[in-house]
């Protein structure tokens, strides 16, 4: 048995000074390796691997192949217990592109009962990560590659892919810099960069980001402010929030008025949860607002006005552009601020949240904003 948290460490200070240096002689093998670690739209597969190479590596008699307990018999090993105690508090420390969250609870690695054999077909997409990811193990396995040398490499290719993106950031934000000393964008310029930003794929955290901009730009004109954002992942019930957005009086923990987003239209039943949700606080919420980016039906819209009458508290139903529109127009002189603090918002958001290409296309689109100016 090893200290996993201290190999983790070693092999980062291995590898950090000198990224150019190959652990894995087969070209065709480190590609396979590099094409899981640089999937975009899965990083669930990156921390599966590390997790199951640090359970080999702490004790080389486990089945690699087997990092469920729920499959029974000699050489299984729980590859949760590694992703959660080890994995995790070491991507979050170095900042390594990864998720910040458990491999092992993403659909296509949950609840599996059986040995992972190259035959096994894993649904999820893109199908090669999870092909690679079956044959690694295999080759391990079978002691054609050396877990040591497997998870160095994966390491890696992480410091690579994450210079390469703090250096296009970097960049952009230069380019950004050079622009200071033209004309503020207008509020209709702002919402169509907005709007550009939210028609990418994967921008269902955006909406949140917007809402907490407008208030954070204004909070010492109107005094009150949002509270400091709960991960896009987990879940109210985990962080004991009430909504997306909780905004409070300055100088008071009391929250006054919720945001809920949703990337889908609100119906009646969203409502209704949201009243039992308000019903078992101790204090009073003045307004609880939905915020989307769908259609918003009449039928919905006239129920949410009649819960006033009932139960005192304002139940509204915006337009996520709308909202930002009237905001913008309303507070016309702290425009730039609100794009300045949305901007900050976003690249501080995880890649799990906020996409780097997310990130970045919103940084090239304010550019090119400011450039037609």
């Amino acid at each position: 048995m090893t200290d996993p948290a201290a190999l983790l460490e070693k092999y980062y200070q291995d590898v950090r000074p000198k990224p150019d240096k190959c652990f894995i002689d087969g070209a065709e093998l480190r590609a396979k390796i590099e094409f899981v670690c640089r999937c975009l739209t899965n990083k669930a597969p990156i921390r599966f691997l590390m997790a199951c190479l640090l359970g080999k590596l702490d004790d080389s008699k486990v089945d690699i192949r087997k990092p469920y307990t729920e499959i029974g018999g000699k050489g299984t090993y729980s590859g949760r217990a590694y992703d959660e105690q080890f994995v995790e508090p070491f991507v979050i420390k170095y900042k390594l592109p990864t998720n910040p969250t458990t491999a092992f609870l993403t659909p296509a690695f949950r609840n599996i009962d059986r040995k992972l054999t190259t035959d096994l077909v894993l649904v999820g997409r893109p199908r090669q990560v999870y092909t690679n990811v079956l044959e690694l193990l295999d080759l391990v396995q079978r002691g054609k590659v050396a877990p040591s040398d497997a998870l160095k490499e994966i390491i890696r290719f992480l410091l690579i892919i994450k210079s390469e993106n703090e250096t296009r950031m970097k960049q952009l934000l230069r380019e950004l810099k050079h622009s200071e000393d033209t004309l503020p964008l207008s509020s209709e310029q702002t919402v169509t960069l907005l709007q550009q930003n939210l028609s990418s794929k994967n921008s269902s955290r955006l909406p949140v980001l917007m809402v907490a901009a407008a208030y954070l730009s204004v909070k010492d004109r109107i005094g009150e402010t949002a509270l400091p954002l709960q991960s896009h992942t987990a879940a109210d019930s985990q962080t004991g929030s009430i909504g997306d957005v909780e905004v409070t009086l300055i100088n008071d923990d009391q929250i006054v008025t919720c945001y809920e987003m949703k990337d889908k239209r609100v119906t009646i039943v969203d409502i209704e949860n949201a009243l039992k949700k308000i019903s078992t606080l101790k204090y009073r919420v003045d307004n609880y607002i939905f915020i989307t980016t769908d259609v918003i039906e009449y039928e919905v819209n006239e129920y949410a006005k009649s819960v006033y009458n009932k139960s005192g508290i304002e139940i509204a139903v915006l337009d996520c552009i709308g909202f930002v529109r009237h905001f913008l127009h309303f507070f016309h002189r702290y425009r730039t601020s609100f794009l300045d603090i949305y901007q900050s918002l976003v690249l501080a958001e995880p890649d799990s949240s906020v996409s780097q290409p997310l990130k970045e296309a919103f940084l090239v689109l304010r550019k090119a904003a400011e450039s037609d100016k």
